[in-house]
C-alpha cells in the first residue's frame, strides 16, 4: 500500500501556511476541514491552506507537495486512529470509535490517489469552492532521474 509524506523544497510553506506540516509526516487531502467554508472564510493563510494544502496527520499542518511512498499496514491503522482522534478533538466527533470509519475513508482515499504512482511521485492538490461544495483536483509530477529520494523520507514511524 502507498500513501504520501510531506516534502519541502524550500521554506515557502513555512511562510504561506499558518501551521506548516512537518517534513516527512504522512498526509491526506484534508478537504474535510473546508466542508462548511464560504467565500468569507477564504482570506490570507486560510485561503492558501484551502487552495492547495495537504493535511499533515501528525501536526494538522499544511504542505504544498507530498511524495508517494510505501506504508506498512500497522502504520495505516495508527494513522487512521490519529485522524479519528483529530475528528474528536477538533470537530466534535463523539468518540475515536465513532470517528474511525470516516478517518479510514480519508486514509483509503489517499491510498487510492497514490496507488498507481511510483515512489517519489509528487502530488499537488487544488481546491475551489463551488455551489455544490468544495471541489478538489489532483496533479502528479513524476519523479525525475535526478532522484527525489534525496528529499522524500521512507521507512516507518518507529525508526
Amino acid at each position: 500500500m502507498k500513501l504520501a509524506r510531506a516534502i519541502h523544497f524550500d521554506e515557502s510553506d513555512m511562510n504561506v501556511f499558518a501551521s506548516p506540516a512537518r517534513t516527512g509526516e504522512w498526509c491526506v487531502s484534508g478537504g474535510f476541514e473546508f466542508s462548511n467554508w464560504t467565500e468569507g472564510d477564504l482570506s490570507g493563510k486560510a485561503r492558501q491552506a484551502f487552495a492547495n494544502g495537504w493535511f499533515g496527520l501528525e501536526t494538522g499542518g499544511r504542505v504544498t507537495f507530498v511524495a508517494v511512498t510505501v506504508v506498512e499496514p500497522a502504520e495505516v491503522e495508527a494513522l487512521t486512529t490519529l485522524l479519528a482522534q483529530h475528528f474528536v478533538t477538533y470537530y466534535g466527533a463523539p468518540s475515536v470509535e465513532a470517528a474511525h470509519p470516516v478517518a479510514a475513508d480519508e486514509v483509503a482515499h489517499m491510498a487510492d490517489l497514490c496507488e498507481d504512482h511510483d515512489a517519489n511521485t509528487l502530488l499537488t492538490v487544488a481546491r475551489e469552492l463551488t455551489p455544490s461544495g468544495v471541489r478538489e483536483a489532483f496533479r502528479t509530477i513524476e519523479a525525475q532521474a535526478a532522484g527525489l529520494e534525496q528529499f522524500a523520507l521512507h521507512g516507518s514511524l518507529d525508526d
